[in-house]
């Protein structure tokens, strides 16, 4: 692993897997999200709720190929674009040497009260460009 990407290993459980044998294209989203904490403690720390200034503004996922029951998956995710109060994360799982899906997800640094964006900040651009690049 880069220093420009962080990782999860996810163990599929069996009630993910649907009719077909395979982890559900509902589940992979979720995981996606729960690979996205570090990030989330960028921003917020303490991941107070009362505080969050995070918001998704948009999720893209294409699944290249099933992913099964029984076989460690490994999230990986990185910083594929910082704008002015957004960013761009690119995600992906991977089981037994295969890319199974891949995600870009745009995020917005938020302020829930006046429901505008908020510029980023010099250190949290910092932070993530720290993160950018793909996984090799």
């Amino acid at each position: 692993m880069k220093e420009s990407e962080f990782s999860l290993t996810i163990q599929p459980r069996f009630c993910e897997t649907d009719a077909l044998g395979h982890i559900n294209n509902t589940v992979i989203p979720v995981w996606f999200e729960a690979g996205r904490e570090p990030i989330f403690k960028i921003f917020n720390p303490q991941q107070d709720l009362s505080k969050w200034n995070l918001i998704v503004a948009g999720f893209t996922i294409a699944f290249n190929a099933p992913t099964y029951f029984a076989s460690d998956v490994t999230v990986k995710t990185w910083v594929s674009r910082i704008g002015n109060s957004s960013f761009e994360l690119t995600q992906s799982c991977w089981q037994n040497g295969k890319k199974t899906a891949e995600a870009q997800t745009a995020m917005v640094h938020y302020d829930y009260a006046t429901e505008k964006s908020v510029p980023l900040s010099e250190e949290v651009r910092q932070q993530l460009a720290a993160l950018t690049g793909a996984p090799s």
